[in-house]
């Protein structure tokens, strides 16, 4: 069968081109913005890559076309799709018949963390010798693709909340029916499509309602939306998590921190310790990653220190604090951050991490949310640990410069925040700040206009 997938290039629709890909079918697909990893992820496995939309990318006509929810009415080659009758669907209703049907589904739910934990369990249930099938959000180190059928019952998947299609607004974790589940946090995310949080318990409800009564659910214990999510009705096993004496009473697992930057930690299950994880990974949020990843691979039966021995030997993500280039003491790392949360909690463990040194961010507010100025009151104070921020504001919204000079004006003892319209403007300002070594992030859940490679080139060249 020939599948065409428009979205391709997308962390989720990627990852569904190598599944078919692995089934045997002739697999294209055309998006705009073509851009590794996952370009190079799909040219490696021999996934035919079309820059743009044409009604010449139907030809020859495909046997079916998965259709990203990055699609709209008006699209060249959707318009194409429904006027000549070709078969279509989205990506997670294709997922759940050709591939998750009668399988043990873990997932991995939540506003933040999804990748990085899926991407942990996912380690733990191979070096334990499972062979999952699974889904990534992203290139995890330690896998040579985001996706793969596996050779157990076992798929363990990342169950994003987003809309399934412009013809399906069901969030696309509805398709999935986990009988492992993790919850890792409930914030507001998505304006495009949800109107409040209200609106995102509510998914999450359909969610938790699709998992069996045997099944299981893991979630942090301090989480007042996931609260509202689960009170409207539940009925699995729930286990929650929680990091030293953050909350009063027992909890299921534990993690005592034994570093302030997490790096390590004593997990304990039960109130009874178990081992300590010593790994790469900072930030307290990979730490409640970590202790939701443990739990879930003990539903499958792998026991605890067999997790943890796994964890110390996690590579991580691609794009997840990851370090690009060090060059005379100048660290350039790319991190997909694109929330005030998740943006907060990745310069909180690089700060843990490195003391005093200077940290420079370099953030832009490319998701929708964001550019609609939706976390305005949360956005500057969530980069308050970096010593200088730098805001790209390439799609240059009115509100983002005019919000940076108010805080400056009231926040004169802050962090210094500086607004530029280009890339290479972005760059120049860094380069003529740049005092010595230092920790450069670059936070983006996009391409940021090829920064990564533009300034770390220019680093080199101011070496030489």
């Amino acid at each position: 069968m020939h599948i065409h997938i428009l979205g391709v290039c997308g962390t989720f629709m990627g990852s569904l081109a190598v599944l078919a890909r692995e089934l045997g079918h002739t697999v294209t697909g055309s998006d705009q913005g073509v851009y590794p990893p996952m370009s190079t992820q799909l040219e490696a496995q021999g996934i035919s890559l079309m820059e743009g939309f044409s009604t010449d990318h139907l030809k020859p006509q495909p046997d079916l076309v998965l259709i990203g929810n990055a699609m709209s009415r008006g699209n060249p080659e959707v318009e194409a799709v429904l006027n000549r009758n070709i078969d279509y669907m989205s990506g997670p209703e294709w997922l759940a018949r050709e591939v998750l049907r009668h399988r043990w589904v873990l997932a991995v739910a939540g506003t933040h963390g999804k990748t990085t934990t899926t991407a942990m369990l996912l380690w733990i249930l191979e070096q334990a010798g499972l062979a999952p099938g699974y889904l990534v959000g992203g290139v995890p180190k330690d896998f040579p693709v985001s996706a793969s059928l596996g050779n157990s019952d076992f798929f363990v998947i990342e169950a994003d909340e987003y809309d399934s299609a412009f013809f399906d607004k069901r969030s696309k974790f509805v398709h999935y029916r986990p009988h492992t589940l993790i919850l890792n946090n409930l914030e507001f995310d998505h304006a495009d499509i949800f109107e409040n949080v209200e609106a995102i318990e509510r998914q999450f409800h359909h969610l938790v309602r699709t998992v069996p009564s045997q099944g299981l659910i893991i979630r942090p214990s301090l989480d007042a939306h996931l609260d509202k999510a689960l009170a409207m009705g539940c009925w699995s096993q729930v286990q929650n998590a929680a990091i030293g004496s953050e909350i009063p009473g027992p909890a299921d697992w534990r993690a005592e921190l034994l570093s302030a930057d997490g790096s390590q930690f004593m997990v304990i299950h039960h109130e009874q310790p178990v081992a300590v994880v010593k790994w790469r990974q900072t930030g307290l949020h990979n730490v409640r990653n970590a202790l939701a990843a443990i739990a879930a691979a003990k539903h499958v039966g792998v026991t605890p220190d067999h997790a943890i021995a796994a964890l110390c030997r996690f590579s991580g993500v691609k794009r997840r604090m990851e370090l690009l280039a060090d060059i005379d003491g100048v660290k350039v790392y790319d991190d997909f951050a694109h929330h005030p949360t998740a943006i907060a909690t990745t310069l909180d463990g690089l700060r843990n991490q490195v003391g005093k040194e200077p940290v420079i961010a370099l953030i832009e507010p490319r998701s929708n949310t964001m550019k609609q100025g939706v976390h305005q009151h949360t956005l500057l104070p969530s980069a308050a640990l970096a010593d200088t921020v730098y805001w790209a504001n390439l799609s240059d919204t009115d509100w983002l410069p005019e919000l940076v000079s108010a805080w400056q004006e009231d926040n004169p003892e802050s962090a210094q925040h500086r607004v530029e319209s280009t890339v290479e403007a972005l760059i120049d300002r860094v380069l003529a700040n740049l005092s010595g070594p230092s920790h450069i992030v670059i936070m983006s859940n996009g391409g940021f206009g090829g920064i990564h490679g533009k300034l770390i080139a220019e680093l080199e060249h101011r070496k030489l």
